[in-house]
């Protein structure tokens, strides 16, 4: 059935962009924490390590770019199966009728 099938793939879909999304937060709390450890390296004067910690945090916000591209590409998706069932719901009513103008004219 092709309802179930749609409503089967927007479920894991939605599943997916959740498990992305809480990546995301998890991401977003690391980089906080990059920046109060920072923050507390260039104070002492640790240069090298506000190096290395800088470099991370570049990583991380990279990252996170990354994984918000993969939840629009996710919703994208989504939106093409929803269209998709439409279209194939639209062709089969629009098999229908034509069956029953035809039966229609042969009756006449």
């Amino acid at each position: 059935d092709v309802k179930q099938q749609v409503r089967e793939s927007k479920r894991e879909i939605r599943q997916g962009t959740r498990g992305i999304e809480r990546e995301i937060a998890e991401l977003k709390r690391e980089e906080a924490k990059l920046i109060r450890e920072i923050k507390a390296a260039a104070k002492s004067g640790n240069d090298g390590s506000v190096k290395i910690l800088a470099k991370s945090l570049v990583r991380v916000r990279a990252q996170i770019t990354k994984l918000h591209g993969s939840v629009a590409q996710l919703k994208g998706v989504s939106t093409q199966i929803t269209t998709a069932a439409a279209t194939s719901s639209v062709a089969t009513a629009m098999g229908q009728a034509s069956s029953t103008m035809a039966g229609m004219n042969t009756a006449m």
